[in-house]
């Protein structure tokens, strides 16, 4: 895959601050044309450095307001288990981000639910019958200091 260009780069900035743009907008923030704006963001879709658009929601305003991270250790690891384990998380809504780690424990799972109570009906009915579960270490977020899906381009 060829590396970005600046052009490359400057696009995928706007489109991050701005997922709606417009084709014509971008093309004149980016000092383009609109031709060859439009076929550069075909080329990074393409190519895959563009991977899907989506609405950011507020997680207070739609019941969510509870982020919980997890730390999972696992009984075993083995292939089996991890492959088991990772389906599981996939099939699980609350689960917004689940990353294996390399340290203490095996993963690291990013949760929201709606308050206390129901992080206690999630661990208790779903997270701590996963496959291969040993034990977990709950962290339930005070103060959200930073939020992005943004990336350092």
């Amino acid at each position: 895959m060829s590396a970005l260009d600046d052009t490359d780069r400057r696009l995928l900035r706007i489109l991050q601050a701005d997922g709606r743009i417009t084709n014509q907008e971008l093309a004149r923030q980016a000092n383009l044309s609109p031709a060859a704006c439009f076929d550069r963001i075909k080329r990074l879709r393409d190519r895959g450095v563009i991977v899907g658009y989506a609405a950011l929601l507020d997680p207070d305003k739609v019941g969510l307001p509870l982020l919980i991270f997890v730390e999972v250790l696992l009984e075993r690891t083995t292939g089996e288990v991890f492959e088991q384990f990772a389906a599981t998380v996939r099939r699980t809504p609350e689960i917004l981000e689940c990353h294996m780690v390399a340290g203490g424990f095996d993963y690291l799972i990013k949760a929201r639910v709606a308050d206390m109570d129901a992080y206690r009906r999630f661990l208790g009915d779903i997270l701590v019958r996963m496959p291969g579960v040993r034990e977990t270490r709950t962290y339930a977020v005070l103060e959200e200091v930073k939020h992005s899906v943004q990336l350092a381009l």
